[in-house]
């Protein structure tokens, strides 16, 4: 069988590993992502394992919307603190001081891990969905291989190292809290794209604990970059802070201003300041460098790729088009490298039958081999083509003959 396959390139072939810009961030890794695609836009050091704090809790978050989401949980289930929540709620870090025996619903727990980064109420989430932390932690792992996440271990549901967890230390022998920045940028884009509800939430800069009892206790999102808070940047609605001694500062954050949404993710900044420092120059540089440009609609054709052949049919030539509309990030004033596969196909074909692809901008990183593979779109039969009969396909072959005589 005879192939086609091109490669078209106009102009200006983008580079292959994310457009360079100096940034100076001082981080030890950052990088931002289209959330749409999984396309990387800046990168430093982003396959390092580095211990990520509780943006951790951003892989608990998953496993708990998607606990409700199954119906092995609700909202409104009550959780009642056991003994390790309550060391917690003394000793954890960030914690809404629950105390022993006390009763929440997974609401109400789940607003305090996400806006509050309550590490109490996390550790109950992870008992309620699976029993114990342990088995919740093996969900953690199991999920984040499924993901594509390559750099990262986890022995807590919330990111507080060892030495922080005196009896309820996890084992030595399952390694270290880590994640690189890739995959935690991995996890908030399936986080994010999974479960839009999550926004909503971590969306929300104060809010109340026991709202409405005694001791209530306001807790304002440690994510400073919201409307009304003391980084406050346009668009920015998530997601996740972290600080730990080893880990310094981090955050996984995401900002949306038209049809773009970008996500980013730097680690190891010096200080509270500086991780939304960083976090507001690599968004603005994407926001100010970066657009989305419409490639091609369904249904258009592709100028050189019109047509492929077409073998054991009643026509000898099949018209091809594209099977969706194409759109994608691009750095503005560049332009597209296109790449189009064709493969000659045998009769019968009916119209709307896959022939090939088209992808644009195939130069560039993505987060994942998968999400490069998204990107590719259909080419499709335009119309049907029965197969010829014997008698016709005879008479070809032998003009076919003599023509190659002469």
């Amino acid at each position: 069988m005879k192939k086609l396959v091109g490669v078209l390139l106009f102009l200006l072939v983008f580079t292959g590993t994310a457009w360079s810009a100096d940034l100076n961030l001082d981080v030890r890794s950052a990088i931002l992502v289209d959330a749409s695609s999984g396309k990387i836009l800046y990168q430093e050091n982003i396959d390092t394992p580095l211990p990520p704090a509780s943006m951790t809790k951003m892989m608990t978050e998953y496993l708990v919307l998607e606990a409700i989401k199954d119906k092995t949980i609700t909202w409104d289930d009550t959780v009642t603190t056991s003994d390790y929540g309550f060391f917690l709620g003394r000793y954890g870090g960030s914690r809404v001081f629950l105390n022993e025996k006390e009763s929440r619903t997974v609401g109400e727990l789940y607003e305090a891990m996400a806006i509050y980064s309550a590490n109490d109420a996390t550790a109950m989430l992870a008992e309620h969905v699976a029993s114990t932390e342990t088995a919740f932690v093996e969900l953690m792992n199991g999920k984040g291989q499924k993901l594509g996440m390559k750099d990262s271990n986890f022995i807590t549901s919330t990111g507080l190292p060892r030495d922080m967890l005196s009896d309820y230390a996890p084992p030595a022998s399952l390694g270290e809290q880590e994640m690189s920045a890739r995959d935690a940028a991995i996890l908030a884009r399936e986080l994010i794209n999974t479960f839009p509800e999550a926004l909503k939430i971590a969306s929300t800069p104060k809010a109340v604990f026991r709202q409405g009892e005694e001791h209530p206790l306001q807790l304002i999102n440690w994510n400073w970059m919201l409307p009304g808070l003391r980084y406050e940047l346009e668009g920015v609605d998530g997601l996740k802070t972290g600080y730990t001694e080893a880990a310094g500062n981090c955050f996984t954050g995401t900002a949306k201003r038209g049809n773009i949404r970008l996500i980013s993710v730097v680690m190891g900044a010096k200080s509270k300041e500086h991780r939304f420092q960083a976090t507001k120059e690599l968004l603005e540089y994407g926001f100010e460098n970066f657009t989305v440009e419409t490639a091609a609609k369904k249904g258009d054709v592709i100028k050189g790729y019109e047509k492929t052949d077409v073998l054991k049919g009643k026509k000898l030539e099949l018209p091809v088009k594209v099977a969706e509309d194409i759109s994608l990030m691009v750095k503005r004033d560049s332009k597209l490298e296109k790449s189009v596969s064709l493969t000659a196909v045998e009769a019968p074909i009916k119209k709307g039958q896959t022939i090939g692809s088209v992808t644009f901008d195939s130069g560039s990183d993505y987060l994942r081999d998968k999400d490069k593979q998204d990107a590719e779109v259909d080419m499709v039969a335009a119309e049907d083509i029965e197969k010829a009969s014997l008698i016709r396909r005879l008479f070809r072959a032998i003009k076919n003959f003599f023509s190659g005589l002469f």
